[in-house]
């Protein structure tokens, strides 16, 4: 059994690591995914504002032309690099449960687990909001502008009013609960022409003003987070959770003791280079450090891109990391965790020679890592939906952040206070608690965080420069789809746009799903020939992404969603 003393030795091998000296100042970037929060951020970089400071200005406005993913009715993980300092720091905006949560909150009258959409809208499956907390403990940190000016383009936005694009538009028309309240009816549909029509989705280019989180941002900018979580903002979340027909929990009390977290990054090696991401309680880091470790005892640069080899190898070892996942990661303020041991070496080498090249396991079982506590928990079962955003900046300094951020839906739980979405996170947890009488490590219970998937990673490389900076929104596949684009740029040497574009392909233990309309498809009676069961799917990654070489910046956004990348010159 691994000691604590080891354990956090383990850790520290790959947290805090020596690094050359701070590179000298060169343009900024930003990818973001829209082209507004994108030039927000711009703007502040052009001020002289660190990452931070543009990240904070880019997810407000992310939360006005984007509210299907994200927004201050949500969380968030950000990862950061202090350049000078050579640190790697991430922050934990996550959202908790009320205090008044119980693991039967997801339970019907049968002790059944709920249907999916009978728990998600209205205010049952409403956590804490954690994002505005989070965004204040990392520009305190890190900000170099003040607080007040991140908000200006946002509350401008908001007040003189964008257009809607061909995304938003496409998303409400396929969200009819929308429609069933009062306030995300008013505000995402024009009004029905007649008594027995159906209301009319925001179209293409309508220009689309929001007052009110207008006033909203403006009382967080002037008074601070202390806005957000007391007083007018917080009565006007609470109310609308507590009168919805699926009430919520949430209490005003919920919101004035909410605190973001400082939380240690969690590192690993990859063919040299090293790999830093999210520690719980997002799966993300540990899950994606174990498929690149499991990987790098096989020759995925002579496998190349696009082949059926390397699809079968990365399922396989997509199979065995995402049955840890289901039994071992959660909430560590609840949960021992066994972070270090799902990362050992020995562990991972043990659980790649289950890989057989030429067949597939079917499915995958956990693996037994050493425990402290020796308890054994049951997998879990939860429900992420690929409704999320992504922010990936380098300042002019160096410094670097990747942002991961969501109200989960889409549109969150289907509801609106004070001008924002509010998010539907608690079903993130496992519905069920106990499994074959062991529990759940995902299971409900008061103030805990739900088990998350994203997963904002940096990279550096073989001297130790920051080489990327990466993540995506895509529910429980963004694992899959941030390991792929790591290997890209590592095994394929692909430049960060290349990476972000390839066809993707996730197995999340179960079934190889293979992205429609794309050359996959192609892999399909071959992969079935190595044993595996295959999916054509629509798989929509939103990556975006920042890759440095020799001092040079390439960026690269999603083609599947509407961002973009923007350079700012010195």
């Amino acid at each position: 059994m691994m000691s604590v003393r080891f354990a956090a030795a383990f850790l520290a091998i790959f947290c805090f690591v020596a690094l050359p000296a701070a590179a000298p100042a060169r343009p900024a970037m930003v990818s973001a995914a829209n082209p507004h929060a994108a030039e927000a951020a711009a703007r502040i970089l052009r001020r002289g504002g660190s990452a931070v400071d543009a990240a904070i200005a880019a997810q407000l406005v992310l939360g006005l032309v984007e509210p299907q993913s994200s927004g201050i009715g949500g969380g968030a993980f950000l990862v950061h690099w202090d350049a000078k300092r050579r640190e790697v720091e991430t922050y934990d905006g996550r959202e908790t449960a009320p205090a008044a949560a119980t693991p039967d909150l997801f339970l019907d009258g049968e002790g059944k687990a709920m249907r999916f959409m009978q728990a998600v809208v209205g205010g049952r499956a409403v956590g804490v909001p954690g994002l505005v907390a989070m965004m204040a403990l990392a520009h305190k940190a890190h900000g170099r502008l003040a607080w007040a000016e991140l908000f200006e383009p946002a509350i401008a936005l908001a007040r003189e009013g964008f257009a809607v694009s061909p995304r938003l538009n496409a998303l409400i028309a396929r969200s009819p609960r929308l429609a069933e309240d009062p306030s995300t009816r008013a505000y995402f549909f024009l009004p029905a022409a007649g008594a027995d029509e159906k209301p009319v989705p925001l179209p293409v280019g309508y220009i689309r003003k929001n007052p009110a989180y207008a006033d909203t941002l403006r009382k967080i900018a002037r008074q601070g987070p202390d806005a957000f979580y007391r007083g007018a903002i917080a009565m006007s979340i609470v109310e609308t959770v507590a009168t919805h027909a699926n009430a919520g929990k949430l209490a005003l009390s919920d919101l004035a003791n909410y605190r973001a977290k400082r939380r240690p990054p969690v590192c690993g090696p990859y063919r040299g280079y090293r790999i830093c991401s999210m520690a719980p309680p997002t799966s993300g880091g540990v899950t994606l450090l174990q498929i690149l470790g499991i990987l790098e005892n096989f020759d995925l640069k002579a496998s190349g891109a696009g082949s059926a080899q390397s699809v079968h190898l990365i399922s396989e070892a997509s199979k065995l990391a995402y049955a840890d996942r289901a039994v071992y990661l959660a909430d560590p303020d609840f949960v021992d965790v066994p972070t270090a041991s799902l990362l050992a070496p020995d562990y991972l080498r043990r659980r790649a020679k289950l890989i057989d090249p030429q067949r597939a396991m079917g499915r995958a079982l956990p693996g037994r890592p050493a425990l402290r506590d020796g308890r054994l928990w049951r997998s879990g079962v939860d429900i992420s939906l690929p409704s999320t955003s992504q922010l990936s900046i380098v300042d002019a300094r160096g410094n670097a952040v990747s942002m991961t951020t969501s109200v989960e839906g889409p549109f969150g739980a289907n509801i609106m206070a004070s001008g924002f979405i509010l998010n539907n996170q608690l079903t993130d947890f496992s519905f069920v608690p106990t499994s074959a009488g062991r529990p759940v490590a995902n299971a409900v219970a008061a103030n805990k965080r739900p088990r998350s998937s994203m997963t904002p990673t940096l990279v550096f490389d073989k001297q130790g420069r920051l080489f990327a900076v990466i993540g995506s929104p895509g529910g429980s596949r963004i694992i899959a789809y941030v390991a792929q684009s790591v290997i890209a740029l590592i095994d394929w040497g692909l430049d960060m746009q290349s990476a972000i574009s390839l066809a993707r392909h996730v197995n999340r233990n179960g079934v190889s799903e293979l992205e429609a309309g794309t050359s996959l498809v192609e892999l399909e009676n071959a992969l079935e020939e190595l044993g595996q069961s295959v999916k054509i799917s629509p798989l929509t990654s939103g990556l975006q992404g920042i890759r440095i070489v020799g001092g040079k910046m390439d960026g690269g956004a999603d083609p599947r969603r509407e961002g973009v990348v923007l350079t700012v010159d010195p």
